[in-house]
C-alpha cells in the first residue's frame, strides 16, 4: 500500500511521521525548506505534561536537559503577589523549550526511521484524489509526483493543502501582539515563570504593563510585553527601552548586566478551519487552527492532533477503510479547539477592556489573574486538555461501567503497570503502538512474580476476553489507579484516552466498548451486514 504523505516538516508534521512509523506505516514528509531550522532563541514553545511525554516517547530523548521545567509560577499585580504555584509530582510543571531544539530532536529521531522518507526543497502545488489514493505534485529542482494512501497537511497557517482543498479558514486577525526578547541575565526568580501585570514603572495604557518571563537553560529568559491594539511599528529602540526598564524595575535599581540574544514580534490570530477532512486529505496543527491568546499555546493542540490522527490512519492503512473512525478525527479535535477559542473570546473582553468600573469591583483583579494563570499553565477552559466524552467513538451506556478518577474520554493518569513480559513500566510508555490497552487494577500483584498471579483469580478469564477483542490489545496490570476499586478493568485508546472502566471481567461489555471505539464494525463487515439485511427485507 502507498505511504502516507505529510506536507510540512514542523513539529506537528514530524511528530505525525514518527507516530505513524512507530505503528509500521510508511510516510513521505514533503519539506518546503532545506531540512534544517535556523536557530531562533526568541521562538520558543511551552509543552504541557501530555505533549512533552508524547515527544519524549517518540524521540526517546528526555527533554528536560534541553529546556526548563518550571519550578513554580508567580503572578504579580503592581507590587503584590496575587498567586503562586509550586510544581511537583502531583502538579507537573510545563516544559519551556526553544522550538528549533524541539524540531532538531524530532528530525534526529526520524533520521533513523526506515519507514520515513523526507524530501527537502519540495513545495506542493497540486493534489489529485481518487477512491484508491491521492497524488501530490511538488516543485523543486525537478517537478515530482508523489503517490500516497492519505495526505495530511501540516503546513502551517498559510497551508497550501487547505487552499487546494478550498477549505475556508475564518476567524480573527491580530487578537494579541507581543514584543519578544530573549536574553541572558540573572533575574530574581530561579527557574520560576512570572506574569507581571501593571508594574509600577509603567502606568499608561490598558495593556502597557503585562510582562511574561519564562526561563530557559543557562540563565536565558524569554520576555514578552503585551502591546496595545493596533499596528504600531516595534522599533529596536522601543524593545531596548522595554528590556532596560523591566530589568531595572525588577532589580530595584539600575539596569543589571544582560546579553540580548534575539528579538521579535509575536502576533496571535484565532482561526478554525471549516473542515479538517476532505476524503483522503486531512489538516492538522496550524493548518487547521490558530490560537494562542491569554498565555495559551497552539502547538499543544497541534501535537494532540497528530496523536489523535496517527492511530486512526494506522488502523485504516493496515486493515482497510474505517470511515467512521477517520471521521471521528475532525469531530473530536475540532470540537475541543473550538471550545478553547470560545473560552478565549469570552475572556478577552474582561481581561483586555482597560478596566472601567469593573476594575474597582472587589476580587475582580484576582479573578483576572486566575483566568490568565489557567491559560499559561494549561488549566481550566482556556488551557486544559480536552476530553472526548461526546465522541462518536464513545460506547453507549454499559451495565458494568464503574466510576474511576478519570472521566470517559479524558487522558488516563500515568501509573506504573506490569507488562505482559512481567516488567514494570509506565502506562504512558505503552501508548502509541496501535494496540488497545486493557488495564486490570489488582492490589498486591506488584510484590509477586508474574508467574504466581497470571493464571490465578480472574486473570485467565480476562486474558481470554482480551484475546477475543476486535483489535489487537495488550493486557496490563496496575496495583492502583486513582478512584478505582480492586478488579476494575480500564479500556484505553492507543492515544491514551479512557474509553470506559468496567467493574470486573465483563467480556460482552469490553467487546462492545472496543468495537465502538474502532468506529463500529469494519467497512467490509458493515457492507456485508447491510447487504444481508437488504436481501432479507426483499425476501
Amino acid at each position: 500500500m502507498d505511504p502516507v504523505i505529510i506536507v510540512g516538516a514542523g513539529p506537528v508534521g514530524l511528530t505525525l511521521a514518527l507516530a505513524l512509523a512507530r505503528q509500521e506505516v510508511p510516510c513521505v514528509v514533503l519539506d518546503e525548506g532545506p531540512g534544517k531550522d535556523e536557530p531562533r532563541p526568541a521562538r520558543t514553545v511551552v509543552l504541557r505534561e501530555d505533549t512533552a511525554a508524547l515527544i519524549e516517547r517518540l524521540t526517546g530523548v528526555p527533554l528536560a536537559h534541553a529546556g526548563v521545567r518550571w519550578a513554580g509560577w508567580r503572578s504579580v499585580r503592581r507590587k503584590q503577589v496575587m498567586c503562586e504555584v509550586a510544581f511537583g509530582d502531583a502538579d507537573p510543571a510545563p516544559l519551556h523549550i526553544a522550538q528549533h531544539v524541539l524540531t532538531d530532536a524530532l528530525r534526529t529521531a526520524l533520521a533513523g526511521e526506515r519507514l520515513v522518507r523526507t524530501a527537502v526543497d519540495s513545495r506542493l502545488d497540486t493534489i489529485e484524489q481518487e477512491p484508491s489514493g491521492v497524488t501530490a505534485h511538488t516543485r523543486g529542482t525537478t517537478g515530482t509526483w508523489w503517490r500516497g494512501s492519505y495526505l495530511v497537511g501540516c503546513d502551517g497557517p498559510r497551508s497550501t493543502v487547505r487552499k487546494l482543498q478550498d477549505i475556508r479558514f475564518p476567524g480573527r486577525t491580530a487578537v494579541e501582539r507581543h514584543a519578544v526578547a530573549t536574553l541572558r541575565a540573572e533575574l530574581p526568580w530561579y527557574e520560576e515563570a512570572l506574569l507581571h501585570r501593571q508594574p509600577p514603572w509603567r502606568t499608561s495604557g490598558p495593556s502597557a504593563g503585562e510582562i511574561t518571563a519564562r526561563p530557559l537553560p543557562d540563565d536565558v529568559w524569554r520576555l514578552d510585553w503585551l502591546l496595545p491594539p493596533g499596528k504600531d511599528l516595534v522599533t529596536p529602540e522601543l524593545l531596548l527601552t522595554r528590556v532596560r526598564e523591566t530589568l531595572a524595575g525588577w532589580g530595584g535599581g539600575p539596569t543589571p548586566p544582560y546579553e540580548l540574544l534575539d528579538t521579535g514580534v509575536h502576533t496571535v490570530h484565532h482561526r478554525l478551519a471549516r473542515r479538517w477532512r476532505a476524503d483522503r486529505v486531512f489538516l492538522a496543527g496550524d493548518a487547521a487552527h490558530l490560537l494562542g491568546a491569554l498565555g495559551t499555546h497552539g502547538l499543544d493542540e497541534g501535537l494532540r492532533d497528530a496523536d489523535n490522527l496517527a492511530w486512526k490512519l494506522a488502523l485504516a492503512w493496515h486493515h482497510g477503510p474505517h470511515e467512521a473512525l477517520l471521521d471521528s478525527y475532525q469531530t473530536e479535535r475540532r470540537a475541543i479547539v473550538a471550545a478553547r477559542l470560545r473560552a478565549a473570546d469570552q475572556a478577552l473582553p474582561l481581561l483586555r477592556s482597560g478596566g472601567g468600573l469593573r476594575a474597582y469591583v472587589p476580587g475582580t483583579a484576582r479573578g483576572h489573574d486566575t483566568l490568565l494563570m489557567d491559560g499559561h499553565l494549561g488549566r481550566g477552559a482556556l488551557g486544559a486538555p480536552g476530553t472526548y466524552a461526546a465522541s462518536p467513538l464513545a460506547p453507549g451506556p454499559l451495565e458494568g461501567a464503574a466510576p474511576v478518577g478519570t472521566a470517559p474520554g479524558a487522558a488516563v493518569t500515568d501509573v506504573r503497570v506490569t507488562a505482559e513480559d512481567g516488567t514494570f513500566v509506565r502506562l504512558r510508555d505503552r501508548l502509541g503502538r496501535g494496540a488497545l490497552l486493557v488495564v486490570l487494577i489488582a492490589p498486591g500483584t506488584g510484590v509477586w512474580e508474574r508467574r504466581h498471579w497470571v493464571s490465578a483469580g480472574i486473570m485467565p478469564r480476562l486474558a481470554a476476553a482480551v484475546s477475543a477483542l476486535p483489535h489487537h490489545a495488550e493486557l496490563l496490570v496496575a496495583e492502583s489507579y486513582p478512584g478505582a476499586a480492586a478488579h476494575t478493568v480500564l479500556l484505553v485508546r492507543p492515544d491514551g484516552h479512557l474509553v470506559t472502566a468496567l467493574s470486573g471481567v465483563r467480556p460482552a461489555d469490553l467487546y462492545a466498548a472496543a468495537e465502538a471505539m474502532l468506529g463500529g464494525p469494519a467497512a467490509d463487515e458493515a457492507e456485508t451486514d447491510a447487504k444481508e439485511d437488504a436481501g432479507a427485507a426483499s425476501r
